[in-house]
Formats: structure tokens, C-alpha cells, sequence
């Protein structure tokens, strides 16, 4: 049995918590009435002016292509902030930020909605492949069937592929 990483800290743990739901949100920042804009005091009249400058919601932010930019932006801002956080392991709080961002991709890609993975190709991919099939965002089976179904197919996930996961987070906080 793989034990837990010695060096993780529980300032480490927090801001990567911190990050995972921030990349979670993030990709809707593209629709002036997400969450992240109504926390800001004037985050409306920042919303829609960055609505218009990714194009509409699910769109840029909702690609490979957006992944890969806020992959990137997330990066250098953890670099800015690493001097006054130093015992904070910035690549871990990097990859929970990752898979927060692109678990929303995911669940996305569930919806009547479906998600342009390719950006730029105009196609937008969803699953089950035949959309009537697929959920409307905020309904009821989304939140009595899909959640619960991904949940414990997570579950599942990590305890048969538990060493693997272990593996990977002892060899990337080295």
C-alpha cells in the first residue's frame, strides 16, 4: 500500500482546494452571468466585456485551446506568487487548478450544449454522440443522476488505479 507524500503541506492542500474549484469555474467566465462574475462588486460590466472578447459563451474557454492558455496563465501567476507563498508546492496547486478546469470541460461535454473541444473547428462534441440524449444544464437528472453516477465512477477510478495515482503524485512532487 502507497502512502501519501510526505511533503504535501496543509497550506499545499488549501490552496490546491482553492485552485480546483477556481479551475472548475473558470471556464464559464466566458458568460457574464456565471458565479465567478457575480461574487465581484462590478463583475457584471467585466463579464460582458469578456463575453465578447472569447467569443460567446462556450466557446475559446471551453476548448483544448483554452485549456491550454489558462494552463499557461495559471502557470506564470503561480510563478508571481510562489515569493510569497514559498512553502506552498506551486505544482500541485498547478495541477489541481488542471483538473478542476478540465473536469468542467467534461461534465459539459454531457449536455444538449456539448463542448468545441477542436476550437477552431466548428464542431461541438457531446456525449452520448446523439443529443436528445443528453442533459440540459441545471436539471433535475443532472443533479440526481450524472453527479452521482461520476462520483462513483471516480470512486471506482482511484481505488482500482490507486498505486498508479499514487505513483504519479509521488513522481510529480519530486
Amino acid at each position: 500500500m502507497a502512502a501519501p507524500p510526505s511533503q504535501i503541506s496543509l497550506g499545499t492542500v488549501l490552496v490546491a482546494l482553492l485552485a480546483n474549484q477556481i479551475g472548475g469555474i473558470i471556464p464559464d467566465i466566458d458568460q457574464p452571468t456565471a458565479p465567478f462574475w457575480r461574487n465581484l462588486p462590478i463583475g457584471g460590466v467585466f463579464g460582458k466585456i469578456i463575453s465578447k472578447g472569447m467569443g460567446g459563451h462556450r466557446f475559446i474557454t471551453h476548448s483544448i485551446v483554452g485549456l491550454v492558455c489558462f494552463g499557461f496563465l495559471s502557470q506564470a501567476l503561480l510563478r508571481i506568487l510562489h515569493p510569497i507563498m514559498p512553502h506552498i508546492n506551486i505544482t500541485i496547486v498547478w495541477w489541481a487548478f488542471m483538473i478542476g478546469m478540465f473536469s468542467h470541460l467534461v461534465m459539459d461535454s454531457f449536455t444538449k450544449e456539448g463542448v468545441p473541444w477542436l476550437l477552431p473547428l466548428p464542431i461541438k462534441f457531446g456525449f452520448p454522440p446523439i443529443r436528445r440524449l443528453r442533459v440540459t444544464s441545471g436539471k433535475s437528472i443532472e443533479l440526481l443522476v450524472l453527479f452521482p453516477a461520476l462520483i462513483v465512477a471516480n470512486i471506482i477510478l482511484y481505488s482500482r488505479h490507486y498505486a498508479f495515482v499514487m505513483h504519479f503524485l509521488h513522481t510529480q512532487i519530486h
